[in-house]
């Protein structure tokens, strides 16, 4: 199966307040090609016919960020928690991968890790 090869990813999620936004959407650049789009909720609204979900009593998406090293993992989860986030859960370690958890104010769960693929058990040849 071919990868696709797709130039950016934008991620929308709704969102309650958004007080330093001037209209209905704030953009939060993540890295060079992934953006998270923070939209209105009655905005978020008028893309989908259906419910939205209330991330503080249901799971929709656990968005998922790789990043290089233990370090940054740990500096990014302070920073979500000094903005107001919260951990929902203990540090992860499985040797080859460390993770943390950050659940947002609206309720989004983020999950972000390294990952050393040096590291990770090799698979036994079949």
């Amino acid at each position: 199966m071919e990868p696709i090869a797709a130039k950016q990813i934008f991620v929308n999620l709704p969102v309650k307040d958004l007080k330093k936004s001037v209209q209905n959407a704030a953009c939060m650049i993540i890295g060079e090609n992934i953006f998270a789009m923070l939209l209105l909720e009655k905005f978020f609204g008028g893309f989908t016919p259906k419910e939205i979900c209330d991330a503080q009593k249901a799971t929709e998406v656990l968005n998922a960020l790789s990043f290089g090293s233990r370090e940054k993992v740990d500096e990014i989860t302070m920073k979500a928690i000094q903005a107001g986030g919260r951990e929902p859960r203990e540090p992860q370690e499985h040797g080859y991968m460390y993770a943390r958890s950050i659940e947002d104010l609206d309720g989004h769960i983020w999950e972000v890790f390294f990952m050393d693929e040096k590291a990770m058990p090799q698979k036994p040849d079949v």
